[in-house]
């Protein structure tokens, strides 16, 4: 079998289908045409300004890592004219963050960047493994998610910096949309989608460069590139919702690749039917970007970032076969991946929200938009009198003396059986 030629500069052998769109390319072309799409959704979205102090939320998994990998490249190729730091949370979870965070300090001198590192422990007075082992493993990522997006925004803001990126990515965004969906949280959802959270205005703003990026693609350019990151999964993560919806999302890739950017448009199109009054988002700022040149593609191939996900290790079966894949090419073995096909070429009819008539729960009502203000006990920005994560700690809290009477109680019942079997063994001799 012939090799297959570079579908972009038709010369060099074609090692990469992109699961996007199944473009054939060769390693180079494929890691241009992957930072020349982030570079369209960083221009065409205006994320940053000349001279602008960037936090990147460094996990060290895969995404934060390329996010900070091809930041760093364009920053100098395009000269965009910004000061990047990594900012990385320690949520206090033994034999994975504190491994992770290993990661994080090698990128820190591989990229010549400063680092922060933030700890639960130092803001909250609780770790994520004393949380799990107060509250059990279900419902403990709805704890780490709300205290990792605050602590984000304190380490910032201890930085001196006003704008934060993450590395979620299109299947994140995805997976986002369908809980909210599931959920029936149509305010919720149409924020998530906005590339943007905040505004110029606000305290510190957060942005998804990598919002259009597909998860597999990202390992591809991690694996070309050969990029240094942290592989393994959260391992209190299973247990969360967003894994139902990760299945999901998977599901349908195998059976649609362009599924993953046709669920974040949809997403985007029911954004627009939300009054901006209940998100307080304004629709034209958040989704400037155009899907069909975000791609490079046309919208028929599939239109258009905190925690580096992965679903059950697949991520890092990909990366060793990716190695395998290599190993054969240098034995003139001609490997392929297999993907799913999809029916490129198909139009996908775009609904637009035209002379929506009001609903029957909106007749007579009036929305009001929420007012950012400041949580009363710890000063963390907030539209509510006490934030979520002052809520979450005082149910904590309260079950901290509950917990020490316990552990007391556990060890007076250890010591008497031990007495009772000591004498019961004097007894018996």
């Amino acid at each position: 079998m012939a090799p297959v030629p570079c579908a972009i500069c038709k010369t060099s052998r074609a090692l990469i289908i992109r699961p996007k769109n199944h473009q054939k390319l060769c390693k180079t072309c494929f890691i241009q045409v992957f930072e020349a799409e982030i570079h369209h959704t960083i221009t065409s979205t205006s994320l940053f300004s000349p001279g602008d102090r960037i936090a990147i939320g460094a996990s060290g998994g895969k995404d934060s890592t390329v996010l900070a990998s091809v930041l760093k490249t364009l920053n100098e190729r395009y000269n965009y004219g910004l000061e990047l730091v990594l900012l990385s949370i320690d949520e206090g979870i033994k034999g994975y963050r504190d491994d992770s965070l290993e990661t994080v300090k090698r990128n820190a001198v591989q990229y010549d960047m400063p680092l922060k590192i933030v700890g639960y422990d130092e803001l909250y007075g609780w770790t994520m493994d004393q949380v799990v082992e107060t509250i059990g493993k279900k419902g403990n990522c709805t704890y780490c998610g709300v205290f990792r997006r605050q602590a984000l925004d304190r380490g910032a803001k201890m930085l001196g910096i006003k704008h934060v990126v993450t590395g979620h990515n299109a299947d994140d965004v995805a997976e986002t949309i369908l809980m909210n969906l599931l959920r029936g949280d149509l305010p919720r959802l149409a924020r998530s989608t906005s590339i943007v959270t905040g505004d110029e205005t606000s305290d510190v703003r957060r942005s998804k460069p990598l919002k259009y990026a597909y998860e597999k693609e990202i390992v591809l350019y991690a694996h070309h590139k050969k990029l240094d990151y942290f592989t393994t999964e959260c391992i209190y993560s299973p247990e969360a919702f967003r894994g139902s919806a990760r299945s999901l999302i998977k599901n349908l890739e195998r059976v649609r690749p362009s599924a993953i950017l046709d669920v974040v448009r949809s997403g985007e199109d029911m954004a627009k039917l939300v009054p901006e009054e209940v998100t307080g988002v304004s629709h034209c700022k958040s989704q400037k970007v155009s899907l069909s040149s975000a791609d490079g593609e046309d919208e028929g191939a599939g239109g258009c970032g905190t925690n580096g996900r992965s679903s059950g290790g697949e991520m890092a079966d990909m990366e060793k076969n990716l190695q395998q894949n290599e190993d054969a090419v240098g034995r003139e073995v001609d490997v392929t991946l297999l993907m799913s096909s999809d029916t490129n070429g198909q139009k996908h009819n775009r609904i637009e929200a035209k002379g929506r008539k009001p609903g029957r729960q909106e007749v007579g009502k009036k929305l009001v938009r929420q007012k950012l203000g400041t949580c009363t006990r710890c000063g963390y920005m907030s539209s509510q009198e006490i934030c979520k994560a002052c809520t979450l700690l005082e149910g904590l809290n309260k079950n901290r003396p509950k917990m020490e009477i316990e552990i007391g109680v556990e060890e007076e019942e250890s010591s008497t059986l031990r007495r009772r079997m000591e004498g019961i063994a004097v007894a018996v001799g």
